[in-house]
């Protein structure tokens, strides 16, 4: 897989795209773009469309017609791209350039300022051969059935480029939706933008599934195209001004990245440092590798974290805080960096949340839309964390004790990955960085979140931290109120105020709206949700509700026959979580194939497969024969259960092991779930 780095460094803000600021004293670089495929794989039409989109000067250099109209020469080839350099413009050579030594000699060309780029149309040869026999009025007549015997044989021939050879970037299209980003990356470029150096796409020559440039976009902005993949970057915990040993910390840093990575879908993960010196950069990155962390979704950046867009061409979403323990901008680095860039307002919205912070919480403060944060540089949620203190000279220094830091650091780790996993499923960052202020007004965050979370094997160390972890996912007792943390209020705020989210709903009544689920589970996922203020959860409800208990399930029903009648083969099922993690009474309609992108873990799985799903039959039931539902289970201990297939109750090690299994099982759905009418089938509705 690509990475984000330049022979051997951390990538930084020399390496990146140059926009805004700053941008009439860059002097431009000349480019020299090398198109590398074979007959049939989309050179010349990849150079057409740049040069109709692009506001730089490009030459097409094509051997095919450089000869007045025919066909002509390597050298005619250089000549013509020496003379465009010469006059200020960026040139495509459109060649085949399968082998190295066709490429050597336009690797000359230009002096040191000039950048050497390949672009690698490796598509398969069955499409390059279909398209070659099949096109007509090419332009070097290589068409028709001897174009199939040439592409063949060239294939067989072909070498891909090396950065070794002279190339400062090279990028590798395997796939058609790789060469549709790689034409906004160079059509999109600026005449002062440059691209950052390195080798960008897949070396593996024999992996089937090949995801080429489109992982590059996980680690940086070229244009347009990042703004589908959501980033956190933060630095190094503990290891400035609290002195944390940096072994210890880089191990723990690649521990928490190798646990989480796997969590965040398409978004990344970013260490930042301000210093190409720095030290932690340097193991985190060496040990990263050494795990075989995917290099797409974390990697390391040299940049001040505040000016991470506007001086290193990195758009991220969110950025994390190494807090003190006051949340004040007191000190130096980056804490007090954070503070003066966010602007006053952002210290204010920190202390409406929290008044303090312990070693190993993180607390999420969205950002306001007059931040300078937000609008230079598109974030729009800063976590702060708090780490533990091995300097003596600050509070609550541990005195060496590295078995408690330890523990710490990587509740803290936890904690801030943890958050960020949050803000991604409340939907707050969306698809692209940048948010205009209707979003956030649409959905504001205005509530505490402070972020806890209890490391593997950790032992107690505070009683207080631990019975606020079991809050969040425990039962509430009668007449407790639960604290939502603003990710958590995006339900709410759409019930309360649908004519600002139309565009979301579905279907709408006084009593409640209907939509789709924005991480759907399964190929059909809605939620009703109720409108009455105060029915936070189903542990809210009383038999006064039985009545609007009732019409969520009509209207419930009334979506999974019209589903259906689209759909005959399709199961069923309606009800509510124990302890749902977002605000508002909402019931679940979800069909049981689960075949969805967004099932990817084991608590998304035993929230729908386990007693933590309560079927809307038996809430009604219950709440009109006790009055309200009492959650009995420990919730926690439900979510973390070993996955088992909904239907044979089969073990499975892995949510895609599961999930193969679930594709194929046929085995009937158990014994209570039948009985007791809580799945629904085509049948159900020809017995009624």
């Amino acid at each position: 897989m690509e990475c984000m780095e330049k022979d051997g460094e951390e990538a930084s803000f020399d390496d990146a795209v140059r926009e805004g600021e700053g941008e009439e004293n860059i002097t431009h670089k000349p480019m020299v773009v090398l198109l590398v495929g074979l007959p049939g794989s989309g050179k010349s039409t990849f150079c057409d469309e740049i040069m109709k989109i692009s506001a730089r000067p490009w030459v097409r250099v094509c051997q095919d017609i450089i000869g007045i109209g025919k066909s002509g020469t390597k050298d005619q080839c250089l000549a013509v791209s020496a003379s465009a350099l010469n006059q200020g413009k960026n040139v495509l050579i459109d060649r085949c350039n399968i082998n190295r030594d066709q490429r050597a000699e336009f690797l000359k060309l230009g002096n040191n300022d000039t950048q050497k780029h390949a672009i690698v149309l490796d598509l398969p040869v069955k499409t390059c051969v279909s398209r070659s026999v099949a096109r007509t009025g090419h332009e070097g007549n290589l068409q028709g059935g001897k174009a199939a015997a040439v592409v063949n044989q060239m294939a067989r021939n072909k070498e891909l480029p090396k950065l070794s050879e002279g190339f400062n970037r090279i990028t590798v299209c395997r796939k058609e939706n790789d060469v549709e980003t790689a034409l906004r990356t160079y059509g999109l470029l600026g005449m002062n933008d440059s691209l950052p150096g390195g080798f960008f796409g897949q070396e593996n020559l024999n992996q089937h599934v090949q995801t080429g440039i489109m992982k590059f976009f996980k680690k940086v902005d070229t244009s347009v195209s990042s703004e589908n993949f959501p980033t956190l970057a933060f630095p190094s915990i503990s290891t400035a001004d609290f002195r944390f040993n940096l072994q210890k910390a880089s191990d723990i840093i690649v521990e928490k990245v190798e646990e989480f990575v796997g969590q965040i879908g398409n978004a990344r993960l970013v260490l930042v440092d301000i210093s190409h010196e720095s030290k932690i950069l340097s193991l985190v990155k060496k040990k990263a590798s050494e795990k075989n962390i995917d290099p797409c979704k974390f990697f390391t950046f040299v940049e001040d974290i505040t000016r991470l867009h506007s001086k290193g061409g990195l758009r991220c979403d969110v950025i994390a805080n190494a807090t003190n323990w006051r949340l004040s901008r007191g000190g130096g680095g980056v804490n007090a960096a954070i503070f003066n860039a966010a602007g006053s307002e952002f210290e204010v919205a920190t202390k409406e949340r929290a008044k303090s912070l312990a070693p190993g919480e993180a607390l999420i403060v969205p950002l306001s839309a007059s931040s300078p944060l937000f609008s230079r540089e598109g974030i729009t949620h800063v976590i702060h964390v708090l780490g533990p203190n091995m300097n003596p000279m600050r509070p609550d220094c541990l005195n060496g004790d590295y078995v408690e830091g330890c523990t710490l650091l990587r509740r803290a780790y936890s904690s801030l990955f943890e958050g960020f996993i949050s803000i991604l499923e409340s939907g707050e960052v969306a698809p692209g960085s940048f948010k205009s202020s209707s979003h956030q007004e649409k959905i504001p965050a205005t509530d505490n979140q402070i972020v806890k979370r209890k490391a593997f094997g950790d032992s107690d160390t505070s009683k207080k931290s631990k019975s606020d972890e079991k809050e969040l996912t425990s039962s509430r007792q009668p007449g407790q109120t639960k604290a939502w943390g603003s990710w958590a209020l995006a339900l709410h705020k759409i019930a309360m105020h649908p004519d600002k989210n139309q565009s979301l709903i579905l279907e709408i009544s006084d009593d409640f709206v209907v939509m789709n689920d924005a991480y759907p589970k399964a190929q059909r996922h809605l939620l009703i949700i109720a409108r009455a203020d105060g029915l936070d959860s189903i542990q809210d409800v009383h038999r006064e509700h039985l009545s609007l208990l009732r019409k969520m399930h009509e209207v419930g029903l009334k979506w999974v026959k019209k589903y259906l009648e689209e759909d005959n083969s399709s199961l069923f099922r309606l009800g509510y979580h124990s302890s749902p993690s977002m605000r508002q009474l909402h019931l679940h309609v979800i069909s049981q194939d689960f075949n969805s992108s967004s099932l990817k873990n084991k608590k998304h799985w035993n929230s729908f497969n386990t007693p933590f799903f309560l079927d809307s039959i038996d809430v009604m039931k219950e709440v009109e024969e006790a009055g309200n539902v009492i959650v009995k289970e420990d919730c926690e201990k439900l979510l973390n259960k070993e996955l088992r297939c909904h239907r044979c109750e089969s073990v499975h090690p892995t949510i895609p092991h599961l999930k193969s299994h679930v594709s194929k099982c046929k085995h009937p759905f158990p014994a209570a779930v039948i009985q007791n009418s809580c799945l629904f089938s085509s049948q159900s509705f020809s017995d009624s």
